[in-house]
């Protein structure tokens, strides 16, 4: 049976499945095992034994600690990807945040020392990805305005943006845009968000940010307008070798 078979037979997306068979962004519950096993013809005692493993389990992925911090959902998603387009408005992207500037943001959505710590944790682990490897490819456009909001700590500013060059140039895999204020409203002001990849035998997602916390969007049409807000923020952003200019410039400046 194919992967659209079985999701089919299930009444599951396609994405759902892989998921489950990639083993990485989705743990599977009993049910959805159960409704597996049945499908696929198995009975008895090694139904009873697979089962047994799925309850008595007690794994769980690094990120389900940092619940209070971040979307779990998003993060094994994020762990799973080859590729990521990232647009994060007025903040600077996740995976490109120094410490103090994770910090700040952290005590700007409320959270008290701990909770600021707890995030910058957070935010360290899920960084290792780009160092690591497993993502092939992170492309990012940054808003001008994202820097220039913690302008008032010149310090934390120069190593924001001396961390995005370091990662820029280090990185093969790594390419930045900076988007100038100066260009005026753009299609990413309905809000941040995420284009993530992953192999060739799942379809693509979309993360939105959102007030009351993201959502991952999955349906073809939705991904495809995420693109193409994607597309039109680095046509009128700078190229990435002037972006790099521009945030050398900047550290300089500071």
């Amino acid at each position: 049976m194919t992967l659209n078979d079985v999701a089919e037979e299930l009444e599951w997306s396609p994405a759902k499945l892989g998921h489950i068979e990639t083993g990485i962004r989705k743990w599977p519950s009993v049910m959805e095992v159960s409704a597996l096993l049945e499908l696929y013809g198995v009975t008895g005692g090694q139904r009873e034994a697979i089962l047994t493993l799925v309850r008595e389990s007690r794994l769980r992925p690094w990120w389900t600690e940092y619940e209070d911090v971040l979307s779990s959902a998003y993060v094994g998603n994020e762990a799973g990807a080859i590729a990521m387009r990232t647009y994060a408005g007025i903040l600077v992207p996740d995976l490109l945040q120094v410490p103090d500037y994770t910090a700040v943001v952290a005590r700007s959505l409320g959270h008290g020392d701990q909770g600021a710590q707890r995030m910058v944790a957070a935010h360290l682990k899920r960084q290792e990805i780009l160092l690591s490897g497993s993502l092939g490819r992170y492309h990012a456009v940054i808003e001008e305005d994202a820097l220039q909001r913690v302008a008032g700590d010149l310090s934390l500013l120069r190593a924001q943006a001396d961390r995005i060059v370091e990662l820029a140039t280090e990185s093969q895999h790594v390419t930045v845009q900076l988007l100038s204020t100066s260009a005026g409203p753009h299609p990413g002001a309905a809000g941040p968000f995420s284009i993530l990849e992953f192999e060739e035998d799942e379809a693509d997602l979309a993360y939105v940010e959102s007030a009351h916390g993201g959502t991952i969007v999955e349906s073809e049409e939705a991904v495809r307008s995420c693109r193409r807000v994607w597309g039109e923020l680095t046509r009128i952003a700078a190229s990435p070798r002037d972006t790099l200019g521009i945030l050398r410039r900047m550290a300089l400046l500071t």
